[in-house]
């Protein structure tokens, strides 16, 4: 198994994330040796996976976390997937307070693995729910960790229902808060409509059933433009449902021709509501840094400028100018993920881009990320970087929540 397409996924698979344990302050736990070694003689997905699962069973999730961080592995390997390999152990051997050992390092896959765990274990009643939230409050990371965590349980929600959309949609619904904007619930659908397009590790027959039935050969935007998907949920929905669209442009998912970068953007165009549409265009950049990394999320913040201009020159290959600014926008989301990586290789990015209108996009969206996801005392030092334009934007905090 290799790239973006995935024949074997956990039921459970979280996001656009994967995971290191070891947390601030803790002596290093890993071997060398194992470092060194794990990841030898070329593995694929699934044999890769054996191994970290019994070094996880052998000396614990933790220390095969640790080793998961540092090992050197195969270009095209899913990271984050690998961390739910691992994270479905740590559940196994502590529960729901292994959440705590779950840190930003490869987004979010351990804290998925914990919530899923729940879910699985006491099934979808109103503690279940509340057991759910309380572990994913427990999640480090900044503000951003919370919500992210429900996009992983959206994976294992899809599974449990059966891939039946319906049912899932109506459990995610229930997971919303005011406090955050109900963004558990559209997280969660998320999830499942990543899922969707490339699961099925859980029953992959069943899977297969659902992936022929709501994904239309014949209309690449479904089922995110059917009623299926409430409107509230939609822009989640497009900003997931990428990897199908590549597909019905033609594209290998492993190794895709950017030649068929235009034409997968161009389904875009078809959706009247500006707010979805710019969603949908906007989702390419979220696939544009780690296709750009060779899925290797754990060093986004590291990758070369040669790197971070690959993505920005398939951003400008969107047809309109709508969606090249909508797709650079949310690959630097993707390069500041929540205010958990280095801030500083966001504005690197964004001084990269040269076309005006673009670059203006990219720095607005920075702004707006500092605003939502940094404390105070390092917004004003960050926004004090942006062009003036800018910093009003900066200084506003809009979305941090409680």
């Amino acid at each position: 198994m290799d790239g973006m397409h995935f024949s074997y996924r956990i039921a459970v698979m979280g996001a656009l994330l994967i995971v290191a344990l070891a947390v601030a302050g803790r002596p290093s736990l890993w071997s060398a040796s194992e470092v060194d070694s794990i990841g030898r003689g070329n593995p694929s997905f699934q044999e890769l996976s054996d191994r970290f699962t019994k070094l996880a069973q052998q000396k614990g999730a933790v220390y095969a976390f640790d080793v998961l961080k540092k090992a050197a592995v195969p270009p095209g390997i899913d990271m984050h997937l690998m961390g739910h390999v691992v994270g479905d152990i740590l559940y196994k051997q502590e529960g729901i307070n292994g959440v705590k050992e779950c840190t930003q390092d490869f987004r979010n896959a351990c804290s998925h693995s914990i919530v899923i765990g729940v879910l699985n274990e006491f099934a979808t009643g109103d503690a279940t729910i509340a057991k759910i939230r309380a572990a994913c409050k427990l999640a480090p990371g900044g503000s951003g960790a919370y919500t992210m965590c429900f996009h992983g349980l959206g994976h294992g929600v899809f599974a449990y229902f059966g891939y039946d959309i319906p049912k899932a949609v109506a459990f995610c619904k229930r997971l919303g808060t005011p406090a955050y904007g109900n963004e558990e619930y559209t997280q969660c659908v998320g999830g499942m409509i990543m899922e969707l397009v490339d699961g099925g590790g859980h029953d992959h027959d069943i899977w297969a059933g659902a992936h022929a039935k709501y994904l239309d050969p014949n209309d690449p935007l479904a089922p995110c433009d059917r009623s299926l998907i409430p409107h509230d949920a939609k822009s989640f929905c497009y900003m997931y449902l990428t990897p199908h669209l590549f597909e019905g442009a033609g594209a290998q998912l492993s190794n895709p021709d950017p030649a068929t970068f235009p034409e997968a953007f161009s389904y875009c165009d078809a959706i009247a509501d500006p707010h979805l549409r710019d969603a949908c265009s906007g989702s390419f950049g979220k696939e544009f840094i780690p296709l750009a990394a060779a899925h290797d999320i754990r060093s986004i913040d590291q990758m070369s400028d040669s790197e971070y201009n690959e993505a920005i020159v398939w951003c400008s290959m969107a047809p309109k100018t709508e969606g090249q600014n909508s797709c650079v926008a949310q690959a630097l989301a993707s390069v500041f993920w929540g205010g958990e990586n280095d801030p500083n290789a966001s504005f690197r990015f964004c001084s990269l881009v040269i076309e005006n209108g673009m670059q203006d996009a990219c720095y607005a969206e920075l702004a707006r990320n500092i605003a939502s996801y940094t404390h105070e005392a390092q917004r004003d030092a960050l926004c004090k970087r942006l062009p003036v334009a800018d910093f009003d934007t900066c200084e506003q905090s809009p979305h941090n929540t409680p």
